[in-house]
C-alpha cells in the first residue's frame, strides 16, 4: 500500500498530532537544557517553580499542579527537604495541613533558575509574533480543555 503524501493543507487529527508532537519534542531540549543547569531533576524544577509563583503551598496541592501524583509529590519534596531548598510547616489556619515553603537557599536557586530557564524558552519561541504566540496559546488552551473533557 501507498503512503499518501501529507501537505500543509492535511488537517486531519492524525496530522495536528504529529505536527504537534514534532513540535514538542523539537522544543524540550531547550528547556531540559535550562533546567540542567540548575543541577535539579524536571519534578524538582516544577515543585521549585510553582512555589515561587503561587508562594507556600499544601503538600497535596503541588502534585496537581506540576504534574506529579501523590506519591511522587512526597518523594520530591523529600528531596528537597533534604537538600534544603523547601521545609515544612504548619498552615497558618489549619493545624492539620502541612505547607511547603521555600527556604532563603531555594528560593535563590529557583529565582536565578527560572530567569534562565524562561530566557531560553523566549528564544525558542521568538520566531512568533506577539499575535501568532497569542493564537498558539489561545488554540492550546481550547485544545487540551477538550481534550480533558472528553477524556472520561
Amino acid at each position: 500500500m501507498r503512503r499518501q503524501k501529507t501537505t500543509r493543507q492535511d488537517s486531519t487529527g492524525v496530522h495536528v498530532w504529529l505536527v504537534f508532537m514534532k513540535a514538542f519534542q523539537a522544543l524540550l531540549p531547550h528547556a531540559a537544557r535550562s533546567i540542567k543547569r540548575t543541577e535539579l531533576g524536571d519534578s524538582d524544577f516544577r515543585v521549585l517553580e510553582a512555589l515561587l509563583h503561587k508562594g507556600p503551598l499544601p503538600v497535596n496541592t503541588i502534585g496537581p499542579k506540576v504534574w506529579l501524583t501523590p506519591g511522587s509529590i512526597s518523594v520530591a519534596v523529600d528531596r528537597l527537604v533534604k537538600k534544603g531548598l523547601v521545609s515544612r510547616k504548619d498552615h497558618p489556619d489549619d493545624r492539620r495541613v502541612r505547607q511547603v515553603e521555600l527556604t532563603a537557599k531555594g528560593r535563590a536557586l529557583i529565582a536565578r533558575g527560572f530567569q534562565e530557564h524562561s530566557a531560553a524558552m523566549e528564544t525558542s519561541v521568538r520566531v512568533l509574533s506577539k499575535n501568532e504566540r497569542l493564537t498558539l496559546l489561545r488554540l492550546l488552551k481550547k485544545l487540551g480543555k477538550h481534550a480533558a473533557a472528553t477524556w472520561r
